[in-house]
């Protein structure tokens, strides 16, 4: 048995994918409100009784509001492939640095669409 914690982070941020034909509207520069879910998993708790204290994560969110909250993730990330799907990945490759205990990311750009990278 494997416990598993998440936390849900907000920003909102613009983007254009630039590969795409130039009638897909995604081509066309535009934003949404993100819903970043950080989940970290442990088969055993610590002391305390945590996988990790959501406390911790307090890095995440002002890395987000810092570097990703209201500016264009393009020039954040330098290049053009700013879909949910590579953001899911930064985020988890960010997170593996400090939280070792990350499983997954999953990025939401609308209520009904979510990406997800999982080792």
């Amino acid at each position: 048995m494997t416990f598993r914690i998440t936390k849900e982070f907000h920003f909102s941020a613009s983007h254009q994918l630039t590969s795409l034909p130039p009638d897909h509207q995604c081509a066309r520069l535009h934003g949404h409100n993100y819903i970043v879910e950080v989940e970290l998993t442990a088969d055993d708790l610590n002391e305390h009784g945590f996988v990790r204290d959501y406390q911790d994560l307090s890095v995440l969110k002002r890395h987000i509001d810092e570097a990703f909250d209201h500016r264009h993730l393009n020039d954040v990330l330098g290049h053009d492939r700013v879909t949910a799907e590579c953001l899911a990945q930064y985020f988890f490759d960010w997170c593996r640095t400090s939280l070792p205990e990350v499983s997954a990311v999953r990025v939401s750009e609308t209520a009904k669409t979510w990406a997800e990278y999982r080792s």
